[in-house]
């Protein structure tokens, strides 16, 4: 399986339809893969509070429809990174939307861990409850973002509902960068799984992005890594490896406490 994470640079001086129209011709770009990964909150910046209200949208708003039409002209799964959606009753959520090459939004995802310790997205966003899976005709995506990267028991759920690829799209801040490749490394080791884990680059509410963008296979090893800019990191997948390194060293067999 060919996957292609687009590393998008969050400008704050970019009119968010202008860049909605930038990120959907990337999309377009990527003709030839067979999963395309958007980052978190690449619409409006995940450290953006004060626009979390203005630019909340339903999930059949302006970025889904951009997304759904590109992904049906590309002919790809896209996981098209969260929006803010405003749930028609009221209450705001960070999440994740999964459109098929056929453009259908198949899935979607609401962050379960909000960042910010009773400020911020803690206090402005609502949390998820649902632990969310997406088959694929190659492999089971498990779904996470960002902040969720540090709660390991949510990625033993998704293993435990038959997660084989997880899925994390960021905004993750640059004075945190070893954390998070750390833990994008760790959750694959420790769930046997390809962890595909796409942040934002530029710098947003004053808050300097991360980047590298990081993909890791099911033993550890990291794949591709992107640099601090815009980027495009592309990778072929050996799906088979996942069951090969669970069979090889079946540590998961091996657990203990919360095995299902």
């Amino acid at each position: 399986m060919r996957a292609s994470l687009i590393q998008i640079g969050v400008d704050p001086d970019e009119p968010v339809a202008e860049r909605r129209t930038r990120v959907a011709s990337l999309v377009r770009e990527q003709r030839g893969s067979d999963l395309v990964v958007l980052p978190e909150l690449w619409t409006v910046g995940a450290f953006a509070y004060e626009s979390f209200a203005e630019e909340a949208e339903p999930l059949d708003g302006p970025t889904a429809e951009a997304m759904a039409a590109a992904a049906w002209d590309t002919g790809v799964w896209l996981h098209a990174g969260s929006i803010v959606e405003r749930d028609p009753d009221g209450p705001l959520y960070n999440t994740s939307l999964v459109f098929s090459p056929k453009g259908d939004l198949v899935r979607t995802y609401r962050k379960i861990h909000r960042f910010g310790f009773d400020k911020g997205e803690a206090v402005m966003m609502a949390p998820g409850s649902e632990v969310v899976t997406v088959p694929l005709p190659q492999t089971t995506l498990g779904l996470a973002t960002c902040y969720d990267l540090r709660f390991p028991e949510l990625f033993r759920a998704l293993v435990d509902a038959g997660a084989q690829t997880l899925v994390v799209p960021a905004g993750w801040p640059a004075r945190r960068r070893e954390h998070w490749t750390l833990f994008a490394k760790a959750r694959a080791v420790e769930n046997q799984s390809y962890v595909l884990a796409c942040d934002t680059a530029g710098t947003h509410a004053g808050v300097e992005q991360a980047g590298h963008s990081i993909v890791v296979d099911p033993w550890g090893e990291v794949l591709a890594e992107a640099g601090t800019g815009e980027e495009v990191l592309t990778v072929d997948l050996d799906l088979a490896r996942v069951a090969k390194t669970r069979e090889d060293f079946p540590a998961l067999k091996d657990r203990v406490l919360g095995r299902k």
